[in-house]
């Protein structure tokens, strides 16, 4: 066995004394030491306590209580009648909200929004990615099984049509329409992070390579009136993309193609490729497949854009090695890959001048950029 290296042996240092409950006491009392006590309690209690937290969010997004008080405050028995709720579990639920600032007691006793329940009002990517977490909490509700267990098996796994079929292209629009839905209302979120870091002016066409319903195109469109746009997704995702187009008045400009990238060629015409959450949903496998077709695709010098979480930055971890391992695990494919990962597969694709750009809100997704070479490209 190896011996503990100096670092080992401090840290295991630390660790008794934290654990000790003479000192844990003595930190509690001691004037000095108690403000740094009580933050690290309050810390041990909120991941304690994070399930009902998020419960308690979640019975606020069910029951539309925060579009209910952002129209106009109301007073508690106002609440329980148009949330159908006992009034006694109304006021329960409304404490629980304020002690969470996602409400805020108003004049003569109305309620209203709080600090994080007006964000929360001003984002729906997030309220729908909130009521989409009921099937997540029951996939973890025996979190050891989920880890003995296949990836897998569970309400994500089904829920996420296009990753438990061998042929995701013959899907129909009844099984892809719900997380089309889901992943439109966060796209904004996405293509803000990426426009602030990333313009598409110096290009001439975008094909979107899983763009779902044209969410992020038509937004990249809006800003780059010039640009032409190509996207591919899933026949009856395609489809729903079509729609879109002819709705936003892009249908001169934006083409909607039905394809599969694990079985079919992709669109070609193209200077710049866009992956828009799309590698983190595969294993490793599936990608470097895909960027050798992304690769194939593109001119000479031509551009891949990937906007996705990735793991690894220290101001995410929570959410990379936390948050998304379990959910991808629980979804049966994927994983968020370390930027230096990631670089690796690009650069054996035969991609170079690889950049990881720094985003305003590195928790959606973070933005790498890549240039196509016809040098050195790892064919194996």
């Amino acid at each position: 066995m190896n011996s503990l290296s100096l670092r080992d042996r401090l840290l295991g240092w630390r660790d008794s004394v934290l654990s000790n409950p003479r000192f844990q006491r003595f930190a509690a009392v001691f004037p000095l030491m108690r403000p740094v006590a009580r933050r690290r309690a309050a810390a041990m209690f909120d991941l304690v306590a994070g399930f009902v937290y998020s419960q308690i969010l979640l019975a606020c997004v069910q029951l539309r209580l925060f579009d209910l008080i952002a129209e106009r405050p109301a007073t508690v028995d106002e609440l329980s009648v148009r949330c159908e709720l006992p009034r006694e579990s109304m006021q329960m639920l409304l404490d629980a909200a304020i002690a969470l600032k996602l409400v805020q007691p108003r004049s003569e006793g109305r309620y209203g929004l709080g600090q994080l329940g007006a964000e929360l009002c001003g984002n729906r990517g997030v309220l729908a990615m909130v009521e989409h977490h009921a099937m997540l909490y029951r996939d973890l509700a025996d979190p050891v099984a989920l880890l003995r267990g296949p990836r897998g098996g569970g309400e994500l796994a089904a829920y996420w049509a296009y990753v438990r079929g061998e042929r995701p292209a013959e899907l129909g629009a009844e099984h892809v329409a719900s997380y089309t839905a889901l992943m439109a209302a966060s796209q904004p979120m996405i293509a803000r992070e990426v426009l602030h870091v990333f313009s598409f002016g110096a290009h001439r066409c975008l094909l979107d390579v899983g763009g779902g319903d044209g969410s992020f195109l038509s937004a990249v469109a809006a800003q780059t009136p010039e640009l032409r746009c190509i996207l591919f997704d899933l026949p009856a995702v395609a489809a729903k993309a079509a729609d879109r187009f002819r709705t936003n008045g892009l249908a001169e400009r934006a083409t909607a193609i039905g394809g599969s990238f694990r079985t079919d060629p992709l669109p070609e015409g193209a200077d710049i490729v866009s992956l828009v959450r799309v590698i983190h949903d595969h294993d490793d496998e599936v990608v470097a497949a895909l960027l050798r077709a992304v690769h194939s695709a593109l001119p000479e010098r031509g551009t891949l854009l990937i906007a996705e979480p990735i793991a690894g930055l220290s101001r995410t971890a929570s959410i990379s090695d936390g948050y998304f391992a379990f959910y991808l695990r629980a979804m049966g494919t994927g994983k968020a890959r370390t930027f230096e990962h990631l670089r690796s597969l690009l650069e054996a694709a035969g991609f170079a001048e690889i950049k990881l750009h720094l985003v305003p809100m590195p928790l959606v997704a973070s933005v790498i950029t890549a240039t196509k070479t016809s040098k050195c490209v790892n064919l194996a």
